[in-house]
Order: structure tokens, then sequence, then C-alpha cells
């Protein structure tokens, strides 16, 4: 998830694409760059880090002649966050500048296509792939930009929003979209395109929401939108927008954490992009070719990380039939470990820094064990000290509490377990077939029942926000989630919370159980709930107030049943975890506390 801003109109552009990429760099930090034309050249200008890095390759410049440009802050997808992989990045002959926030799937196939055809690339994105088909699209086309820009599109797959300038029509900025978001903010004697309304709210609050397949061709003073493809025009309605920069950066929400827990539908679908195949019925993990499944699997990992490794372990066992042990990494490092060749270790850290995960991979390497990385950031510490590494494709995180990162997290040990389980011959083609085709449909599902369950977790929230422990009960599946509900009611509203394997509760916690001390069961339809029933009748029994997170259909008697739609077999978990998530949020919100930055706590934790 990158931020891009153009801008064409009667100011200097420069300092007006750094005010955007500056509003927007909560979509990406690890680069940032503009493209302009002034003194007819096109120039590029390129940081490494922060924004502050291209700030200050700006400072002492002039570049108040640039009217229009375009500029990009970079969460890295495609290569490591170095500033050659920065955007924008120029075609072969210099002419063209583009940035580009999503991945084009088919990138190495064009990549090699071009190769044939004498061009050369400074970078590993993506993106200067695009780039140059547009170049090769203005001679196959003989026409223009506009031309050539169709072309491409036209043969590109995956997801993009898309800048472009070309020296050839100084002034003019084309832009276009496909499952990115992309806005066009239309002022007075100046035009706007940008990833998010923030990026130009100052300016103009006159809002064009463009839609997947749409082109719009801009200048200062006029502007167009037209079918990507078959250049037609399109009609668009404009719409005022009354938000504050603030508000508009979140997408309207109060915070961060619950606008990244209704990001989790896009996490879902971006981390099945180009990964699976529903014509053939098959998974496909490039980042693994070449590596066998492992004898024995060790998944190392911290928090949150940790809860999906518990996971990942039932399905990965299940499915693929390989030994897995889940180890906390604060406790991995310091063990005397037992591991050789055949052993396999998947480190899980959404950041890619976590300190005690880094150091059991180096022991674990060290040991002779090969490891490979599940992490959110490109040109990470764990991606750059693993031997194979597993990109989740969540976007930046903000919010402390760790939200879409577990999603992207499940998502991907789910496809872990497909494709090595494919591979060992331990799941029928049937099976794999049915797990591909019911995933894809669920970020859709998702996406529809998040506002109802939203509402439901209000109205629980205030009932029990009083309260001043919890407990949280599961099986099977359900107990990491369990764990990690507990975990977020903890962290953000500060009540005390504990997450138990359901049959262990009658080994001590059940006597903790009152009225006020109320029990939060994941009972959904599986083999198990007749287990899990019989752990609530206990709970009654001693006046234990009970909300089930349950299935249309089941009668749980309890106090209070949240009933969310049944789905396919372990996908349950895409469904429970955003409840757990929503419920906590609401306590904390109700009770006022900092969502985003609880306290004594940090996004990623970097010391031991």
């Amino acid at each position: 998830m990158c931020g891009i801003i153009g801008y064409a109109g009667h100011r200097p552009a420069v300092p007006i694409l750094l005010e955007g990429l500056k509003r927007l760099e909560y979509r990406g930090y690890d680069s940032a760059g503009v493209a302009f034309i002034q003194n007819k050249e096109l120039e590029l200008l390129r940081a490494e880090g922060k924004l502050v890095g291209l700030e200050t390759k700006v400072n002492g410049r002039d570049v108040t002649m640039a009217t229009s440009g375009v500029g990009h802050t970079r969460w890295a997808t495609h290569g490591v966050p170095v500033e050659r992989n920065a955007h924008p990045h120029k075609d072969n002959s210099g002419r063209l500048a583009m940035i580009h926030n999503g991945i084009i799937e088919n990138f190495q196939e064009q990549k090699d296509w071009l190769i044939e055809r004498g061009y050369t690339f400074a970078s590993e994105t993506d993106t200067e792939v695009l780039v140059n088909l547009i170049s090769e699209g203005l001679k196959e086309t003989g026409e223009g930009v506009l031309q050539a820009l169709s072309w491409a599109l036209a043969r590109v797959e995956g997801a993009y929003a898309v800048a472009l300038v070309s020296l050839d029509e100084p002034g003019v900025i084309y832009a276009a979209r496909q499952s990115s978001p992309l806005v066009f903010g239309a002022g007075t004697g100046e035009n706007f395109v940008a990833s998010d309304i923030p990026a130009f709210l100052n300016y103009t609050r006159d809002v064009v929401f463009l839609e997947d397949g749409e082109l719009v061709r801009m200048d200062a003073n006029s502007w167009q939108v037209l079918d990507a493809l078959t250049l037609e025009p399109i009609e668009k309605q404009t719409n005022r927008i009354d938000w504050d920069v603030q508000s508009a950066q979140k997408g309207g929400h109060k915070h961060f954490m619950i606008k990244e827990i209704f990001e989790q539908p896009k996490v879902i679908a971006d981390c099945l992009a180009g990964r699976v195949d529903l014509k053939t019925g098959t998974v496909r993990l490039p980042e693994l070719e070449g590596l066998t499944s492992p004898k024995r699997l060790h998944i190392v990992a911290c928090g949150t990380s940790f809860h999906a490794g518990l996971w990942g372990m039932n399905l990965l066992e299940s499915w693929a039939r390989i030994p897995v042990r889940v180890e906390i990494a604060s406790e991995f490092r310091y063990r005397d470990l037992l591991l050789d060749e055949d052993d396999v270790i998947l480190a899980i850290s959404q950041s890619g820094e976590t300190a005690d995960t880094l150091a059991g991979i180096r022991r674990a390497k060290q040991m002779g064990a090969s490891v490979i990385g599940l992490c959110n950031v490109v040109g990470s510490s764990v991606a750059r000290e693993s031997d194979h590494v597993i990109y989740t494709q969540a976007g930046p995180e903000i919010s402390v509490a760790s939200t879409k990162a577990m999603c992207s997290q499940l998502t991907a040990l789910y496809l872990l377990a497909l494709h090595w389980g494919a591979q060992k011959g331990t799941l029928s083609a049937e099976v794999t077939q049915q797990g591909i085709a019911a995933v894809h449909e669920l970020p859709g599902l998702l996406d529809a029942e998040l506002p109802a369950m939203r509402e439901r977790s209000k109205e629980l929230a205030r009932k029990y926000s009083g309260v001043s422990s919890f407990m949280y009960l599961g099986r099977g599946l359900n107990f990491p989630l369990a764990l990690e509900g507990a975990l977020k009611l903890k962290e953000i509203s500060y009540i005390h919370a504990e997450g138990y394997a359901s049959g262990e509760m009658k080994h001590g916690p059940i006597a903790l159980i009152e009225r006020d001390f109320p029990t939060f069961a994941l009972a959904m339809r599986d083999d198990l709930l007749p287990k899990v029933k019989s752990n609530l009748e206990e709970v009654q029994a001693r006046d234990g107030r009970i909300i089930a997170l349950t299935n249309p259909g089941l009668d749980m008697g309890v106090d209070d049943a949240w009933v969310i739609p049944e789905v396919w077999g372990p996908l349950s978990a895409f469904l429970a975890l955003p409840c757990l998530q929503l419920f906590a949020y609401e306590v904390a919100d109700y009770l006022g506390k900092d969502v985003d930055q609880p306290r004594n706590l940090a996004k990623s934790v970097t010391v031991e």
C-alpha cells in the first residue's frame, strides 16, 4: 500500500507534492520521490527512508518553475526499499515517469518480453516494467501517450493505481486504477489525483471517486475520465467532502485500529493475489520454489504472531502431515535446542524487526536449520536473514494493536498448508479445490458482514465494559483465537483477560467464575462443539455470564449469543477474528482509552 499524488495547476508543484506525501506517509515510508518537468527536462528526485530524506534533497534546489508533477511514498512490494527501487521510475528513453501502487502479477513475463526487445532495467520493481511497457506501446500503436497507456494496461494483470507524466506532454497527467484506490480532486485552475483524499484536501473538497478500469487525463484547466481499455468517455459525479484532514487520513474512522479492522477483506484479497489459481484449483508460492516440504517445522514468533502460528500449526499438521512445534521466540532463543539440517524454521513477524525472533533465526541458522520468513515489510531484517520469504502484503499497520497483520498471517499460513498438503499428496485435490474456492469468496463475505459485526460489538461493549476480568475459551483452531481475543482486550482496554483451552478450565480457572467474571466463548459449528457446550454449562452452573460467538441454528442458551455466518472449514477464523478485535476496540473506545497508542506498548519490539 503506497501513497501517490499528482498535481497539474498554476502553483509550484513540488511543494504541493511534498505536502501531499506528508499526508500520505501513513500508507508507506520505505522511500519517497517526485517527478516533474522543468526547463524542458523531466527531473526525478528520490530518497530512501522516510519523507525527510526527500525533503532534504529538494531543499536548496530551484524547483519553482514546475507547475505539474507526481509524487510517491512507498511501501515496498517488489524490490528492497533502497533508492534504486524508489518511485517514480523512468522508461529507457527518459521521457516517461510513473508512480504505482499495487502489484503487477505478470510483471516477470512482461519484463522478459521487454528484455528480448532490448530494454534494460535499473530496479527490481514491477513499476519500471510497466513504464517501459508504455514506452513500447508508443511504438506499437504509433499514437500518443493515452493510447500507449491503454495498450500497456491491457497487457498486465493484477492491481494498480498509476500516475504518469511525459516530457512530450508537459502539464498533462494520466492516471488509472484497477483494484487499488485512486481519487481525483477538481480545483480551480488546478487538478489533483491521489490514492487518498487527505493528499489534496487543503486545496479542494470536490472529489471524483474513480472506479476499477477507469483512466483520467488532466491538466490545470480540464479533466476527463475514460474507460482504460476502450478509451470511451465516462460521465462522473463530483462529490463534496466535509471531512477534516485527520478523519480523511483514517478513512473517516475515529482510529487507525478500526480502519485497519475494516481493511481485512482487502488484506485477504491482496495476500491471495497471484497465489491461487481458481481454474486449476492450485496454490502457487513462487517464493518457495525449489524448497520441498519440511520433515519438521518450528514456528517461532511473539505475541499476536505467536497466536497466528498456533492456528497455522493445526492446519499444517492436519493437511500437510508435518510435525510442527510453535515456540515463543524469547524462549526459543535460550533453550538447549535440538535442530539439524532437516529442520525448517518459520519465523513470523509483522515488522520483520522483532528482536527475539531475529535472535532465534540466527541461532537456528548456526545449527544448520533453514529459515522461512513470514513478514509484512520488504527488506526487513527477517526478510534479509531468511533463506525464503513469504510477504503477507498487509500494507502499513499504524495502530499498535495488530489486527489486519494477523489476518494476513492466517491467510498466508492457510495457503502454505494447502501448498505443502498438495505437494506431499496428503491433501486430496477435491479438498484443495474446495479450500481455494472458499477462500476466494471470503473477502466479499467479510466485507458485507463487518458493519453488522461492529454494531453487535458496540451493544456488547456497553454491557460488559464495567467488568475487571474476562475469560476467553476455545478448542482446536479456536484456542489460538481465544488467546488473541484476550490479548486484544488487555492491551487496549487494560481489562485483565486470559485465554484458555476450554478443556483446561476445570484444571484451575473455574475457581474464578462468578457473576462479575464473564466468559467469551468461541462456539462455532465443528466436531468439538459438544465439548465446548459442556464447558459452558460448567460456567453457567457457577452463575457465570457468557458471550458465545456462534453460528446460525445453534441454540447455545447463553446470556449473549453473537451469531456470525457459517463458512467452510477453518475459514471461520476469518470471521471470528474481527469480532474479537471489534469487541476489544469498542470496549476501549467506550472507556475512553488511547486505542491506537496504548500505554507501555510499542509497534515493533526491537529490543529484548
